[in-house]
């Protein structure tokens, strides 16, 4: 799953609706992240949703990380997994 410019892999796949959701995630959690994701754009002052120990400094911002994490951990299962299938289909060299 690269992108045109074999960059690293998407995080995205099209549900059974045919829409397009991350690794993990609902469409409606989806679209919630982005959501939350766009807020954080909004200001100059860079991850304002942070308070200066690094922890998430409202309820939105607990959102995003929670909703960032439960992304996360299927997305890293989804690489391990492409990785297992990968090794199983190189031949064996002697």
């Amino acid at each position: 799953m690269n992108d045109l410019r074999r960059n690293s892999p998407r995080r995205y796949f099209i549900d059974d609706d045919g829409r397009r959701v991350l690794i993990g995630l609902t469409f409606e959690e989806t679209f919630e992240f982005e959501r939350l994701d766009h807020l954080s754009d909004q200001h100059d002052a860079g991850h304002v949703l942070w308070d200066p120990s690094g922890r998430p400094a409202s309820g939105p911002a607990q959102r995003w990380l929670e909703l960032y994490s439960k992304h996360d951990r299927a997305w890293l299962q989804w690489m391990e997994s492409a990785r297992t299938a990968r090794k199983k289909d190189l031949p064996i060299l002697n």
